[in-house]
C-alpha cells in the first residue's frame, strides 16, 4: 500500500515512514495489525495498554483539527478502528472469537448452524438450569441465583481454556481443522454461559431496586 501524499510504500502503518501523514487503513487490516501484532491469544495486556495509549494521543482528531478534511475523517477512522481493536483485544473471550472468525467461523453469522451441532444432552443441561434459574427468581432466590452463577462462570473459564487451547493448534488452518471446529463448539458453549450470566446479573440488580 502507498501513501496518498507521497506515493512512497507505507507496509501497513498509520503514518507514512517517508512523509509523515496519516494513512487509511490497509484493506484486510486485522485487529491484531492495529498493534503490530501476530495473531495470537496469547497477548502482553500492559504492553497493549501501553500501546494503545501512545497510538490514541498520535491519532486522536484534536491533533489533526487544522489539516485539510482528507486528515481530519482519517484521523476519525483511525481512532475509531483503534478503538474497537482494543476492546476486542483486552478481553480474553472477546479476543478468542476474534481468532475464531479469523480462521473463518464466525459463530454470530453461524449461530443457527452452530446450535444445531451443538450435542443434546448439553442443550437440554443449558435449559434445566435457566428453569431452576427462573424459580429462583420468582422465588427471590437472589442467593441461589449467585451460586449457580459461580458454578457457570467456573465452566464458563474451563471452557474458555479448552477454546484458547485448540485456537492455538489451529491457528494457521481453516474452518474444516478439527482444532478450529472444537474451539468453535467451545466457544459456542462460552457464549450460552455468558448469557445464562447476564441473566444472574439481572436478578442481582432487581435485588438492588
Amino acid at each position: 500500500m502507498k501513501c496518498w501524499n507521497c506515493q512512497a510504500e507505507t507496509h501497513g502503518r498509520a503514518f507514512c515512514p517517508a512523509c509523515g501523514k496519516i494513512l487509511p487503513r490497509a484493506p484486510g487490516a486485522t485487529h491484531f495489525d492495529a498493534f503490530g501484532l501476530a495473531p495470537s491469544f496469547d497477548v502482553d495486556l500492559p504492553a497493549l495498554d501501553k500501546q494503545f495509549r501512545e497510538l490514541s494521543l498520535k491519532l486522536h482528531p484534536d491533533r489533526f483539527a487544522q489539516a485539510d478534511a482528507r486528515e481530519r475523517r482519517l484521523s476519525l477512522e483511525q481512532t475509531t478502528a483503534l478503538n474497537e481493536a482494543y476492546r476486542v483485544l483486552k478481553d480474553p473471550a472477546r479476543r478468542a472469537f476474534y481468532l475464531l472468525s479469523l480462521r473463518g467461523v464466525d459463530l454470530d453469522r453461524d449461530e443457527a448452524r452452530e446450535n444445531r451441532e451443538m450435542p443434546a444432552e448439553f442443550l437440554e443441561e443449558v435449559m434445566e438450569l435457566r428453569e431452576e434459574l427462573a424459580e429462583a427468581r420468582q422465588r427471590g432466590d437472589v442467593a441461589k441465583a449467585q451460586k449457580m452463577g459461580e458454578d457457570v462462570r467456573g465452566r464458563q473459564q474451563a471452557a474458555l481454556k479448552v477454546a484458547m487451547a485448540a485456537l492455538g493448534r489451529g491457528l494457521g488452518s481453516g474452518r474444516g481443522d478439527p482444532a478450529v471446529q472444537e474451539a468453535a463448539h467451545q466457544l459456542a458453549r462460552v457464549r450460552y454461559f455468558a448469557r445464562f450470566l447476564e441473566e444472574v446479573g439481572a436478578i442481582e440488580e432487581e435485588a438492588l431496586a
